[in-house]
């Protein structure tokens, strides 16, 4: 079967990943990650792409963002990702790839997973078994978001704005979304979308990309509509 073409709406909430060529690790010291941080808040800015969330793993990225226009995303990338590659093979004297390909990316239902996707983002590292709290790993957009340290990459997107009148609230709100685990089946969920170039969202929405976009939004029906009598028992049995 042909491989989707990622799909893409401006003004719409994406999750992004780039990973490693082979695996291997794109950061090597702290400094690294300042650096790729610095680089993706000028490109950000340039392509006119609002970033909401995001971790530097070791060996790739996760990103929840925004492109305000039609090319704003593959541009940003495009710029930041060979500008690093620059930066990392001089800073560590080596030569080649340093990204495994295209970046794989997913348009988000803001309605039904956009805080679902903050979520996940930021437990990128508990899962991994490399902090036991989000709150304890450094790279991750989880210290603005939850903790309050002002990290200037972040431009907090309109359902984060909603979860409070004040900072504080926001932040202690947003905290009550981390208590217990991740559903296994959300976790799928995002994990085949984004990498299989399939839409993350609701059936409706769904149809309504497909009608402005004229592409497919997945390869083949699966799931549910998450506002159906019938997901909804499901997630109140724990399936």
């Amino acid at each position: 079967m042909a491989r989707l073409p990622r799909p893409y709406l401006p003004e719409c909430a994406q999750h992004i990943i780039q990973r490693g060529n082979n695996r291997a690790a794109c950061f090597y010291e702290e400094t690294d990650h300042s650096v790729y941080l610095a680089f993706l808040k000028e490109a950000a800015v340039k392509y006119q792409v609002a970033i909401h969330a995001f971790v530097l793993m070791t060996n790739h990225v996760h990103l929840l963002a925004t492109p305000q226009n039609e090319t704003g995303t593959p541009r940003m990338m495009q710029a930041l990702g060979r500008r690093y590659v620059r930066y990392f093979n001089h800073i560590h004297c080596r030569t080649g790839t340093l990204w495994e390909g295209r970046y794989k990316s997913t348009v988000v239902d803001t309605e039904t997973y956009l805080l679902t996707l903050y979520r996940y983002i930021e437990l990128n590292p508990v899962r991994a078994g490399m902090v036991e709290h989000a709150s304890e790993y450094p790279w991750s957009s989880y210290q603005h978001n939850a903790v309050g340290k002002e990290v200037q990459l972040i431009t907090p997107h309109a359902q984060y704005q909603a979860l409070g009148n004040t900072p504080s609230e926001r932040q202690a709100n947003y905290r009550s979304l981390f208590r217990g685990r991740m559903l296994d089946r959300d976790l799928t969920e995002i994990r085949e979308a984004t990498n299989k170039a399939w839409v993350l969202g609701s059936d409706s929405f769904k149809r309504h990309f497909e009608v402005v976009s004229g592409r497919r939004a997945i390869a083949g029906k699966r799931g549910g509509d998450r506002r159906s009598a019938a997901y909804k028992s499901a997630m109140d049995q724990g399936l």
